[in-house]
């Protein structure tokens, strides 16, 4: 962890960077951002820890805890949520074990976020899997595609 930290601090100083494009380079480098590394550049750069968990917490982008090699995305807009993604998301849950306030599998293999809206309401409900959009999505639809990611 030391050695990436260093090179990410040298090559913010030389390109005169911004918090953003910091914890962007933390997060491409260890897959979401370390509690260790925003105190070692607080402290290297004399800015305030709270403004780094500030920007990271602000904007949906950064994740403060490690994620699963899959992501699962389940749109609960109004749209989506009258078509039955919350029983989607709740049934993902089931399937995966997770327990109360989870969103990754203890394995690592999958994490389930929920968002407000995709902005793909004509084919509610939708679920987003590594990228790829699933439009009108059964429940038997989703836990094959799931199925599917956890042999693979």
């Amino acid at each position: 962890m030391d050695k990436a930290l260093k090179k990410i601090l040298a090559d913010f100083t030389k390109n005169e960077g911004n918090i953003i494009s910091l914890l962007q380079n933390i997060q491409d480098a260890f897959g979401y951002i370390p509690e260790d590394a925003v105190y070692c550049f607080s402290k290297e750069l004399d800015i305030p820890a709270s403004r780094f968990f500030g920007i990271a917490t602000f904007y949906a982008q950064f994740h403060l805890s490690p994620r699963g090699k899959n992501i699962v995305t389940t749109c609960c807009g109004t749209a989506c949520h009258v078509k039955g993604s919350e029983r989607l998301l709740n049934g993902l849950k089931t399937e995966l074990n997770l327990p109360e306030g989870e969103h990754t599998t203890s394995d690592r293999e999958i994490t389930i976020e929920k968002v407000n809206c995709v902005g793909a309401c004509s084919i509610a409900p939708v679920v987003i899997i590594n990228k790829k959009v699933h439009g009108k999505i059964s429940a038997d639809k989703l836990m094959k595609e799931i199925r599917l990611l956890r042999k693979q």
